[in-house]
């Protein structure tokens, strides 16, 4: 009979109990547009996005162009297509590499403590501290060539990346820190093993599925940021499409032709939205409940 001045525990294991019907759905969105981004060279109904149709100039959805044609009369959907290709690998690039290096800081910052823990966790507050916006255009104008208007595929990912590492760094830390402490980890150190096997055998396991759960929201950022410079004309340029350079490109038309800027508006907001249901879902089911003894 249970003692009824216990403490409550927390909240209980449902067996069985999956993620819900939205969650798949997300799964199936994100799945979708990658599938589509990935093998748009080869899918016999994605078109040349560069290929021009004077019967589609700021024409509207139809058989011919499923979501009609933008101001210069290319086929809308390609060229969403194909922005995919160009937003989602900043996005992925950008947060794998954050991922590499903020989590290397992270981990080692949770693990070891002391003067490098003050010392490098500091680096990533003062690095918080800037205006994201306003970093990632400084970082693109630095990277790029003198008297260049915009910035390359390379230059882009490079400077998104170094704005997710120290968002990474901190989410990284905290995750390093519940475990540090852990039985476990003491029962390792007191067999002997190196700091090294320690991390990477007892540490490392525990931390990347909160880690993973996390990029999944990070990509959604960084869409953002990327379409946030491509409005700026900061991104990469045309005539290579991006979600963000679309929206840029059809603003002008809104009066006459509002498709042009909306349909890839809808396309970033469905896609960040799975992509934080999804990351919000798997972060739940992740997260570490302790039982209160």
């Amino acid at each position: 009979m249970p003692d009824p001045g216990a403490e409550p525990s927390a909240e209980p294991v449902v067996p069985g109990r999956g993620p819900g019907w939205a969650f798949w759905i997300a799964v199936g969105w994100l799945a979708v547009i990658v599938g589509l981004s990935l093998l748009a060279p080869w899918i016999p109904f994605v078109k040349d996005p560069s290929a021009l149709d004077p019967n589609a100039l700021r024409d509207g959805p139809s058989a011919a162009h499923w979501l009609g044609g933008d101001d210069g009369g290319r086929d809308l959907f390609s060229r969403i297509v194909w922005g995919g290709r160009v937003s989602l690998f900043i996005g992925v690039a950008s947060v794998a590499a954050g991922m590499a290096v903020g989590g290397f800081v992270g981990v080692t910052a949770g693990y070891f403590r002391g003067g490098y823990e003050r010392v490098v966790m500091s680096a990533m507050d003062v690095m918080l501290a800037f205006p994201a916006l306003v970093l990632a255009l400084a970082l693109v104008t630095f990277l790029s060539d003198p008297g260049e208007q915009g910035g390359s595929l390379f230059t882009v990912t490079l400077a998104v990346s170094i704005l997710a590492v120290p968002a990474l760094a901190r989410i990284t830390r905290a995750a390093t820190l519940t475990f540090a402490q852990r039985e476990f980890v003491t029962a390792a150190r007191a067999q002997g093993a190196t700091h090294r096997r320690v991390i990477v055998r007892e540490i490392l396991p525990n931390v990347v599925p909160p880690m993973a759960s996390f990029s999944l929201l990070a990509v959604a950022v960084v869409i953002v940021a990327e379409g946030a410079l491509s409005y700026l004309g900061l991104s990469v340029q045309a005539p290579q499409p991006t979600w963000g350079n679309l929206i840029a490109q059809g603003r002008p038309q809104l009066d006459v032709a509002p498709h042009i800027a909306l349909f890839p508006c809808a396309v970033m907001f469905v896609t960040l939205l799975a992509l934080n249901l999804a990351g919000d879902t798997l972060r739940a089911r992740f997260d570490v409940r302790e039982l209160r003894l």
